[in-house]
């Protein structure tokens, strides 16, 4: 069995720090890759050893696969981390960390393939009776045969890449007069964002939430699930704020799903954490939707309801250890929230907004939990995403964990770019979303850019404040006002500072 001594963390960042600090405590010595652009960042300076990796575009620096494993090699390196997001779900990476006698920390390069397809993966998943959304098996071919398919399902329908991922190469079909267009705008999209322009179709379920469950595999073939994260809020069809537990599931339903995830991960010989996504319908029906290869950004949650470390049950599990966890030693305690604090500006449909944080104070306290990669000073980057930390609370109950919540919010301190944070705290105060009743459609119904701008003086005020100030400024100086009393004499101030002190 190895033992790994050396990780490379081929990420930047929150996630590469939390990487490091987890090795760390293991004992494990850590090297950084960075980006000219990320030269100043905590995650170069927390690790033991520092490299270079190439320019500011991640085509020229954290997406050279072959410079990581060449920087593995110069050094000595064990094992190779992704994070999330950039390599971590690059199959073809995978098999090359692989053939170059290092460990890759995730799942097996064949697993990734599989899950890295929609339609492999509900082929794969489909032989565990996983619930499935009626729509297509395979890619579409024949659009004539796509149509009469989508009248058998019923309008709206969901065209989606099958390569996607992060909303792209989505496009919702209302009735069959849209078809061709938003078909040929779902391939467009596919093969510019993934170089593949297969799409298939699913029934588009209305009201849908959201809802993820974190499992677990060992080289061994043991696998559990760690309960469910909800992650409904979204924006662009990507997540902005997500909890643990679901406020909505009955345990008859998580105990459900928990199986199923168990199963999709038994469909592909799983192992490492992954995250078995579904799409929940309002009457709690379950339906397969993807499966995520890699460590989730949204991790957090679930850590923090079940005590388990993911990053170092990763390290192990790539080691070759058999799972200690066991499914029934598992339970949800408390609850936990996360916010997701992009630079992006909510009140101008969340574009990015890029600049120098000029003041940056994390809040403190008992159940706040800061998961970030920047210092006050530092400057956004344009190059990746516009993430700039995690912002956890957990409580003892969902109530609890909201009012730490906003409360957190207040105290986190960031000026010099706009921050997603006012639209969490807008989220955590919502009736909807308090009293778990909320899809994924939560910012079109309930957000406007306008519910978050101070709001307009009252009119009669301000014409009162304008005729005040005008009265004040025809004043002469020194002039007293009608009720003004007169002033006294000096004898009397005197007379009053003697008796005062008797």
């Amino acid at each position: 069995m190895p033992q790994i001594k050396k990780i490379l963390v081929a990420n930047r960042g929150e996630i590469a720090l939390r990487i490091m600090r987890t090795a760390r405590e293991m004992g494990i010595a850590t090297v950084a890759v960075y980006s000219t652009a990320d030269r100043l960042s905590p995650h170069v300076r927390s690790a033991d050893e520092a490299v270079c990796i190439g320019p500011a575009a991640s085509a020229e620096s954290y997406l050279r696969g072959d410079r990581l494993i060449e920087v593995c090699h110069r050094l000595g390196v064990d094992a190779i981390h992704p994070g999330y997001g950039f390599l971590s779900e690059n199959a073809t990476f995978a098999r090359m960390v692989q053939q170059a006698g290092l460990i890759f920390i995730g799942p097996s390069p064949e697993s990734i393939e599989v899950m890295g397809s929609k339609l492999a993966a509900k082929q794969a998943a489909g032989k565990y009776q996983i619930p499935m959304v009626p729509g297509t098996s395979e890619a579409i071919t024949d659009r004539a045969e796509a149509k009469h398919l989508s009248r058998q399902i019923g309008y709206p329908i969901l065209i989606k890449a099958s390569a996607g991922g992060g909303g792209k190469g989505m496009r919702i079909v209302e009735n069959e007069a849209e078809f061709d267009e938003q078909m040929d705008r779902a391939v467009s999209e596919a093969v510019s964002s993934f170089g593949d322009g297969s799409v298939f179709i699913e029934k588009y379920i209305t009201s849908p939430k959201h809802i993820e469950i974190q499992v677990l595999g060992d080289q061994h073939g043991h696998i559990i699930h760690l309960f469910e994260r909800e992650c409904s809020v979204q924006r662009r069809h990507q997540k902005v704020v997500e909890e643990a537990p679901s406020a909505v599931l009955t345990p008859e339903v998580r105990e459900a799903m928990g199986r199923c995830a168990v199963d999709v991960a038994r469909s592909c010989q799983y192992y490492g954490a992954g995250t078995v996504e579904f799409i929940v319908d309002e009457a709690l029906n379950f339906f397969f939707l993807e499966m995520n290869t890699r460590l989730q950004v949204e991790h957090p949650v679930t850590e923090q309801i079940t005590g388990v470390d993911l990053v170092k049950q990763m390290i192990y599990i790539a080691e070759g250890r058999a799972l200690e966890l066991r499914q029934e030693d598992l339970a949800i305690n408390g609850h936990a929230l996360e916010v997701r604090v992009y630079a992006e500006d909510p009140t101008n449909n969340f574009l990015p907004d890029v600049g120098t944080l000029q003041t940056y104070q994390r809040p403190q306290g008992n159940g706040v939990r800061v998961d970030d990669g920047f210092e006050q000073g530092m400057e956004i980057p344009i190059h990746y995403d516009p993430m700039i930390a995690k912002l956890i609370t957990y409580g003892h109950n969902r109530p609890e964990a909201i009012e730490k919540m906003i409360r957190a919010i207040d105290e986190y301190q960031i000026s010099g770019v706009q921050t997603t944070l006012p639209f969490g705290r807008f989220v955590m105060l919502h009736e909807a979303f308090r009293s778990g009743q909320f899809d994924t459609h939560f910012v079109a119904k309930y957000f406007r850019p306008e519910l978050l701008l101070p709001p307009a003086p009252d009119p009669e005020a301000t014409q009162l404040a304008a005729l005040l100030a005008a009265q004040l400024m025809e004043r002469p100086a020194g002039t007293p006002s009608a009720d003004t009393p007169p002033p006294r004499p000096a004898s009397h101030w005197k007379r009053h500072r003697l008796g005062s002190q008797r």
